[in-house]
């Protein structure tokens, strides 16, 4: 949960570094959260149709856009690459292949252009 905290006291900080457990626990708590709005939708009465979304899962949705990109170009500045390589998973089946191998490869050991190993900023 801190991680997910954590995202969200940077939510539209592009700059530096982020590790893979941060991008990860991110990205798990944000289904888990995506998941209980859904449900509350449905419950309270509120989703739409047959759907099954209802306006607490699109306003959370829309609230996570920016916090989602953010630690998204964060982690690809971890392994090296720009955060222009987000535009990628718009190609159909394989940009979503190799962002999703670019998000789990393990960031660079040593200081890139994006700042300090993330890593070592904890360590010390």
């Amino acid at each position: 949960m801190n991680w997910y905290l954590k995202v969200l006291k940077q939510y539209a900080d592009f700059n530096g570094r982020a590790r893979r457990t941060e991008y990860w626990m991110f990205v798990l708590f944000n289904m888990i959260f995506a998941i209980i709005a859904m449900v509350l939708d449905n419950v309270l009465g509120i989703a739409i149709g047959e759907i099954g979304y209802g306006p607490l899962y699109g306003i959370y949705t829309i609230a996570m856009i920016i916090p989602s990109l953010a630690v998204g170009v964060r982690r690809l500045h971890d392994v090296g690459k720009s955060g222009w390589m987000m535009l990628i998973a718009l190609i159909p089946i394989i940009g979503a292949i190799w962002l999703f191998v670019l998000m789990v490869t393990d960031g660079n050991s040593s200081e890139n252009q994006y700042g300090l190993n993330p890593k070592e900023i904890i360590a010390s």
